[in-house]
């Protein structure tokens, strides 16, 4: 199997041109035709992935984060990304990344953390147009919950997204029933959860002001960036599980969150 069918596989779920207009979804690092000896999937390209893929023989790494972001000029070494590039250039390691696609397919991203948190009813917060009939693409998801205290709703998201800590701000006294998510940085769709009327809006990398100008009007919580995407990997494994590869498909084990908490 190659590298290229794999990538055509991930992109009839989530198609390049559901990217933001600022990414780089896609090939990252080597050949659409080279044959696929073994597969690691990860949030985050690192220097140990790349590592690690060498030392068992793989040669494809999945990554829902592009490695690149922007034009490289030189790749010399005078930084981590460029390290990362000339490491698995010179092993013939192949990169492949579905970022902001993946965010904005139907079923991605956010829609699997609503799927791990049990939602039911789970709709599209901010549909964007679509190609096809009847699917709804975009950022966002909203969903409805058993209903519960809002402390035990905290607690459901530390437990679920496996987070030592969350940020919040709002009134811990009511009762969580609607649930407003978007994995990721997703400050600018706080308007879009409280219109929809969500109890709750959760999200990663929420401003000072994000908390401070809507807490009187929705719970606000952040989880995390990494905690909130890195169950991006089931939807890759289970995209790849589907066309029956004959290699190994496996979640990377040097992967690590790099923001960590000194408590």
């Amino acid at each position: 199997m190659k590298v290229r069918e794999i990538a055509q596989a991930i992109e009839q779920v989530a198609p390049l041109r559901l990217q933001e207009a600022y990414d780089n979804a896609g090939i990252q690092v080597g050949d659409l035709d080279a044959e696929v000896k073994g597969i690691l999937l990860c949030t985050d390209v690192s220097l140990d992935i790349v590592d690690e893929a060498i030392a068992r023989g793989y040669n494809l790494i999945i990554s829902h984060h592009p490695l690149i972001f922007h034009a490289l000029k030189k790749i010399v070494g005078r930084t981590l990304v460029e390290t990362i590039v000339a490491r698995a250039i010179k092993h013939d390691i192949n990169i492949y990344s579905a970022h902001t696609n993946m965010d904005n397919a139907p079923g991605g991203v956010s829609f699997r953390m609503a799927h791990k948190l049990g939602l039911t009813g789970v709709t599209v917060l901010d549909p964007h147009p679509s190609e096809e009939q009847g699917v709804y693409v975009g950022c966002g998801v909203m969903g409805n919950i058993e209903p519960m205290p809002a402390c035990d709703f905290l607690q459901l998201l530390k437990d679920t997204f496996e987070v030592g800590a969350v940020r919040y701000s709002g009134d811990l006294s009511g009762t969580i029933s609607r649930v407003a998510m978007c994995g990721g940085a997703g400050g600018f769709l706080t308007g879009k959860a409280i219109e929809a009327g969500a109890d709750v809006y959760v999200s990663a990398d929420l401003r000072y002001n994000d908390f401070l100008d809507n807490n009187r009007s929705i719970l606000m919580v952040d989880i995390g960036h990494y905690e909130s995407e890195h169950f991006t990997k089931e939807i890759f494994l289970e995209i790849i599980d589907s066309l029956n590869p004959a290699c190994a498909v496996e979640y990377a084990k040097n992967e690590k969150n790099q923001i960590q908490f000194y408590i």
